[in-house]
This record gives C-alpha cells, sequence and structure tokens, in this order.
C-alpha cells in the first residue's frame, strides 16, 4: 500500500540563479564537529591518493576510511624557503611556501570562530610530514568554475559579506597566494578559504589596505582578544614567534583602520553581521532583515523564495512555483 504521506522539499533543496541558471542544492551533508574530523583526519587510513594536478605545491587529494566513515581529503606536504622567490606578482624576500600555514589558519579560524577555513591537521602521508585538510563537505566549484558558468550568488548581501571576511583575513594573515580558485563554494553558497601555503610573512604593514572595506562585527571583536601569549600556545610550531608578532602588528592595523572608518562613515555603514556562518548569533541586528528570516523559517516546506521570478519547480516535476520576495 502506498504512503499517503505528502513529499516536501525544504528550502535549500534549490537555490535559482541569475542568467538564466539554477543550481540544485541537496540537503547539507551530516553535521560533524572540528574535533570528530580532527580525529578522523589523524586517524583514518589513507586508502587512495591521487594528484590534483593543479596548483604549484603538487598537492593531492585522497579518500580516508576508518572502517565506518570514508572521506575526501586534501594533502599538502610543500615546506621550501628561498632567499628570494620571483613570480608575475613580483619578486619576495624570505620566500617560504608551507603546509604548516594551513594548520595555522585553520587553527586562527577557531580561535576568532570564522567557520570558514576547513579542517586541517598535521600526520605523516606515505612518510612525509604533510597538511590533511578536510575536503570540504558539499562542494558546488570554486570561484573559478562559478565564474566561468556566470552564475551569480542568489543572496548578494550574503556573499558580499563573506567576501570581506575573505578580505580581512587575508590583510590579517598576509596571504600572498589568495586567488579564485582556492575560494570553494558548497551547496548552501558558504565560502570556503583554502590553501594558505604562501601566507603569514614577517611583514609589519598591511598587504593592500584598499581591500578593507566592511567587518564582521564578531570577527573585528574576536581579531581585538588575540594576545601573543595564546596565539603561541596554539599556533607553534606551525608559526614562528617572529610570524606570530608580525600578525599581531598587522591586526593593530587594521583595528585602527577600521576604527577610524566607523568615526567617519558610521558603525552601521562599515560593521555587519555575517549571517551565512552565524546566523542566530545575528538575530537582532537588522530588524528588517530579521523579521525576512522569520518568514522563510516559517515558510511551508515545499515553497523556496530566490531572487527572480522563475518557474523551475515546475519544470524540475516538482508541481511547486519558486516565487520572486522582494528585498
Amino acid at each position: 500500500m502506498l504512503s499517503k504521506k505528502r513529499r516536501t522539499f525544504s528550502p535549500v533543496f534549490l537555490l535559482a540563479v541569475a542568467s538564466g541558471q539554477f543550481v540544485l542544492a541537496e540537503e547539507p551533508a551530516p553535521h560533524r564537529s572540528r574535533s570528530e574530523m580532527e580525529q578522523f583526519l589523524l586517524n583514518a587510513e589513507v586508502v587512495q591518493r591521487k594528484a590534483l594536478g593543479q596548483g604549484v605545491t603538487n598537492s593531492e587529494k585522497a579518500l580516508l576510511s576508518d572502517g565506518k566513515l570514508q572521506h575526501e581529503a586534501h594533502i599538502q606536504s610543500i615546506d621550501v624557503q628561498n632567499n628570494s622567490f620571483t613570480s608575475a606578482r613580483g619578486t619576495e624576500l624570505n620566500f617560504k611556501d608551507s603546509y604548516k600555514y594551513n594548520i595555522a589558519a585553520y587553527r586562527l579560524d577557531k580561535i576568532m570562530d570564522l567557520n570558514m577555513i576547513p579542517v586541517s591537521v598535521v600526520r605523516k602521508v606515505a612518510g612525509k610530514t604533510s597538511a590533511v585538510t578536510w575536503w570540504v563537505d558539499d562542494k558546488m566549484f570554486d570561484d573559478v568554475d562559478r565564474k566561468k558558468q556566470g552564475i551569480d550568488p542568489p543572496n548578494q548581501d550574503d556573499w558580499n559579506q563573506q567576501m570581506y571576511v575573505v578580505r580581512v583575513f587575508d590583510q590579517l594573515i598576509y596571504n600572498t597566494d589568495r586567488n579564485l580558485g582556492n575560494l570553494v563554494i558548497d551547496k548552501q553558497w558558504r565560502m570556503w578559504m583554502i590553501d594558505h601555503t604562501r601566507a603569514f610573512r614577517l611583514q609589519a604593514k598591511l598587504l593592500n589596505e584598499k581591500n578593507l572595506v566592511m567587518c564582521d562585527r564578531r570577527l573585528l571583536a574576536n581579531m581585538k582578544k588575540l594576545d601573543e601569549e595564546t596565539l603561541q600556545e596554539q599556533l607553534m610550531p606551525f608559526l614562528t614567534k617572529g610570524e606570530i608578532k608580525a600578525m599581531l602588528t598587522r591586526r593593530d592595523l587594521i583595528v585602527k583602520y577600521f576604527d577610524k572608518l566607523v568615526k567617519e562613515k558610521g558603525e552601521g555603514v562599515v560593521k555587519f553581521c555575517n549571517r551565512k556562518t552565524h546566523a542566530r548569533a545575528c538575530r537582532g541586528s537588522n530588524p528588517a532583515r530579521d523579521r525576512l528570516s522569520r518568514r522563510w523559517v516559517g515558510m511551508p516546506k515545499r515553497t523556496v523564495t530566490t531572487p527572480g521570478s522563475v518557474h523551475l519547480a515546475q519544470l524540475l516535476g516538482l508541481g511547486g512555483f519558486v516565487s520572486l520576495l522582494a528585498r
């Protein structure tokens, strides 16, 4: 006997996007804590490895298994240091390219509660000490592929806020190698920063102050709390004392810059709350948007709101209608 239960779809099932294209968003992968992911990466058996064939660090994609769970990981073992290095961006003195910075970036993400860098641990793989990083769950594409396909984010404000966080974080760690290929987007349109092997330089200045436009309130508050003792405890031996001191100097410059910007333009123009990574904590920061969020949550599961009024649900046989809810 057939069940009479109605078929329902959650709001994340379908994301319609611009340029006449759309992306199906499946239910998110099962939630695992950072601690669980760390233990898996540290202890699971590496059953398959293959070269990625992209980038300059000769990294690998691996399949890990602990007998219950199989999951992919990104492996980087590069650890080089040169007096100078010349690229299209110019010549860099005291050049380093190291797997250690991937782990330092992840640990710094944890300290500041960003939730935008995948779990990364240090372990030996095939005899080489490496950074083993959780492969982003529900990956849709990196930002290079997104642009090639002409796909726009379904919510430009959320996208911009995440990008502003990336810019601030890159100034903090003096990341010399941020590119569209190491910004990964998952099926919930969350942005993940990967590949930080060329960051944490010794410069006591900002890489590009013009990239600082807006800042997440939580990020700015947590940056102010950073102290040398905590960073040495959490980030050494992946960073040197000199690299940590330089980062704290850059932190001071970032805080000073945004304090000045707030005085000039007002706090509401400069600071925001990143709803993509901290939705609950952001409630109340924007009453108008809170009402929209509550309306979204309260909708029947069959109804989905997206930018643009389209009938993709009917095309997909869902029998529903995807409607526009203007901001």
